[in-house]
């Protein structure tokens, strides 16, 4: 692909809209702009300033396409690092494909997606973490996703990796350095310091890797199965939190016969609620195909919410001692999932055998979803389970995944280098992998790429970004 020519696209969502705005970026953006643009006040625009907006009109010949309003932004000032064009434009689908045919017609190419980022990063505007960093922030659809986006994309993730690598190339130097004078058997590099840094540049790799469990739960959402037995209120939960009617809600027992879901944000996380078929045994085959992806979607959850029935728990011997039999099963069958149980229809419950539930039962959720009561609770016990420390503090939380893999493969080259350096071995094995953690190191900010990485990079981004 040449990044050198000049591109153009459609920098709003397509479709019909009050303004649309196509985007022109390389080096003849402003030539081939003026051919098609007349401005109201007969300004030549190939004369004018950088960061100027004007009035006029496109043209194909004489055929007047629409009155824009033109901005100009030059070379280095513009978000490619080349010259760059905006034309805002009415809305209509009809004018919007007018005006980028005109362009093309006058040697323009089509933009790849994601290609004005990348030739942002080509030009040295923003690193490889920051260009992917505009890809979440555009499909970032909470509070937590947006504020680490944006946290990334100002550089704060890049500039803690690029001044550790920077560190770590300085006693690399002296490293490589000593290779070179190796008969003399001299040492350039402070051992000691070199293992200060070693144990600083550990600490904080681990801390971001550890930050990659909080960071993909921000950025993917938390998945929440709601389970239970037919008719025990799990369609009206997902209703209360969702505060629509989302499911059907019948008192029929099996009438959710597949799993639906959707999402909610809650104190800027976002959790994807499954509400699934009721567990029971049943010869309707359909009902039967249901429970077992009830249980296919419990594999997939974080949150198992375990919903029973508190009007039927007393009318049944041994009805808490069996609720305790069924939690340690589902506790023993995924142990690895946060288990919440909670009794519903708590509304129909006498106050003494509400408190027999809390002192019998741990970590138990009184809750009816009918009356819309405790459900408040339930999001706060929710959110509980999300360290969010870590975004209060503004500290860098890792969320690729790309990322995390670097991040992983650098710290076992460093625990390397910890090992040659307490084991004394020469310095030529442990330049190495040093040179190894520095590869890592680059790999995350974009100073060690290829054309099959950025391409795997910026497929995923919108056309016109």
């Amino acid at each position: 692909m040449n990044h050198h020519d000049t591109i153009v696209a459609l920098a709003t969502p397509s479709g019909a809209g009050a303004i649309a705005i196509i985007r022109i970026s390389g080096k003849e953006a402003i030539v081939v702009a003026s051919e098609v643009f007349q401005s109201i006040h007969g300004k030549d625009i190939t004369r004018q300033k950088s960061h100027t907006l004007h009035l006029g009109h496109v043209l194909d010949g004489n055929k007047v396409i629409d009155q824009v309003l033109l901005s100009i932004f030059k070379g280095t000032n513009s978000y490619t690092g080349e010259n760059t064009i905006e034309i805002s434009c009415h809305g209509s689908t009809y004018i919007q494909q007018q005006i980028i045919q005109l362009l093309l017609r006058k040697g323009c190419r089509m933009a790849q997606p994601g290609e004005f980022t990348l030739r942002s990063f080509l030009n040295g505007k923003m690193d490889l973490s920051q260009a992917e960093a505009v890809a979440d922030l555009i499909s970032s659809d909470n509070e937590a996703s947006h504020q680490i986006a944006m946290q990334q994309m100002r550089g704060g993730f890049s500039n803690e990796i690029a001044k550790l690598r920077e560190e770590l190339l300085n006693f690399a130097s002296l490293i490589e350095l000593e290779l070179d004078f190796a008969e003399e058997d001299v040492e350039f590099a402070d051992r000691t310091q070199f293992h200060d840094l070693l144990k600083r540049i550990e600490f904080v790799l681990k801390r971001l890797i550890d930050s990659f469990a909080v960071g993909n739960v921000i950025k993917n959402g938390i998945p929440v199965a709601i389970v239970g037995e037919p008719n025990v209120g799990k369609s009206t939960l997902l209703n209360a939190l969702l505060n629509e009617e989302r499911a059907i809600v019948s008192d029929i027992a099996g009438t959710t016969r597949d799993t639906i879901e959707d999402e909610l944000v809650i104190g800027g996380i976002g959790f994807r609620f499954i509400d699934t078929a009721g567990i029971r045994e049943t010869k309707d085959v359909v009902e039967n195909i249901g429970i077992k992806k009830t249980f296919e979607k419990m594999e997939q959850a974080q949150v198992v919410l375990y919903l029973v029935d508190g009007s039927q728990l007393f009318s049944i011997d041994g009805g808490i001692g069996q609720l305790k039999i069924e939690m340690e099963k589902i506790r023993n069958q995924f142990p690895l999932k946060t288990l919440i149980t909670i009794v519903n229809k708590s509304d129909t419950l006498a106050l003494e055998q509400q408190a027999l539930l809390k002192s019998e039962l741990e970590a138990v959720l009184l809750l009816s979803a009918k009356q819309n009561t405790g459900v408040e609770d339930l999001k706060n016990q929710l959110l509980s389970f999300v360290n969010t420390g870590a975004l209060r503090n503004n500290e860098t939380i890792v969320t690729n995944t790309r990322h995390y893999d670097s991040l992983i493969k650098a710290l076992e080259e460093i625990q390397k280098v910890q090992f040659g350096l307490q084991s004394h071995l020469p310095s030529d094995l442990m330049a190495i992998d040093i040179r190894q953690a520095l590869y890592y190191f680059g790999e995350i900010t974009g100073q060690v790429t290829n054309d099959e990485l950025l391409g795997n990079i910026f497929a995923n981004f919108c056309i016109g970004k």
